[in-house]
C-alpha cells in the first residue's frame, strides 16, 4: 500500500498531511514526524496485510539559490 503524506515546517513543527487521505500529524523534529506519521497510517487503517510504502513530498527552501545561465 502506498501513502503519500506532503511535509512542511510550519515555523515551530514539522507537518504531514495525507494527499487524497484524511491523515494529519506533527512533530517537533523531522525523526519524530516520520514516526508520527507511521503511527497516524497504522491508526487510520489498521491491520493491513501488504507492506506499507509511505512517500513524502516535501517544500523546500534554498537560501541564496541561483539559477544556472541556459
Amino acid at each position: 500500500m502506498l501513502i503519500k503524506m506532503e511535509t512542511y515546517f510550519d515555523g515551530e513543527f514539522w507537518c504531514g498531511r495525507g494527499i487524497g487521505e484524511d491523515i494529519f500529524t506533527q512533530g517537533k523534529t523531522l525523526d519524530e514526524l516520520y514516526q508520527n506519521i507511521k503511527e497516524a497510517v497504522s491508526t487510520h487503517y489498521g491491520e493491513i496485510d501488504e507492506p506499507l510504502t509511505i512517500l513524502t513530498l516535501s517544500e523546500v527552501r534554498l537560501a541564496d539559490a541561483k539559477a544556472s545561465p541556459s
